[in-house]
């Protein structure tokens, strides 16, 4: 009985670290070992006929990204007024990300004690992307799923395939 108290603390003290990022007012985090750049992103060059989470492509340090619009990929209308945006680049299979968004906050390290699994009411295209999420100060921080918010192609081109 003893060992499984200790686990259970174990367990309870380990913290992981999110990068914030905001779409308007709303925060979400991104797990830090996922990010691997922090920008501002320029020259954006639209893509003709590509999904409308695609902005376009941008050159990052010599590599061509492809930036992917956080607002969009959630399903939330465009922003009013043409602020600075930020960009989070992002590795999945080989290929780098530059995931837009309208600002980039702090980096938190949160503990398992204001983790919470993904509520029922959150919208059915979030809940999709979301791994759950953490009660901080009367604000929300969603956890986002880094590996389905950029799988938004994978239906779509296995279906062209067949």
């Amino acid at each position: 009985m003893q060992a499984a108290n200790s686990n259970a603390t174990a367990e309870a003290g380990t913290t992981s670290d999110f990068v914030t990022v905001f779409v308007g007012d709303t925060m979400f985090g991104l797990a830090i070992n996922r990010v691997h750049d922090v920008f501002i992103p320029a020259g954006v060059t639209p893509v003709p006929l590509s999904p409308p989470e695609i902005v376009g492509l941008l050159n990052l340090r010599g590599r061509v990204v492809t930036a992917l619009c956080l607002r969009r990929r959630l399903g939330l209308p465009p922003a009013e007024g043409e602020g600075s945006k930020m960009a989070i680049g992002l590795e999945q299979g080989g290929e780098t990300f530059a995931l837009v968004v309208d600002g980039v906050g702090e980096v938190l390290k949160l503990g398992a004690d204001t983790h919470e699994a993904v509520p029922i009411n959150l919208d059915s295209r979030w809940r999709e992307l979301a791994l759950g999420v953490h009660r901080l100060d009367g604000r929300l921080l969603v956890i986002l799923d880094v590996d389905s918010l950029l799988a938004f192609g994978a239906g779509r081109l296995g279906a062209n395939a067949a």
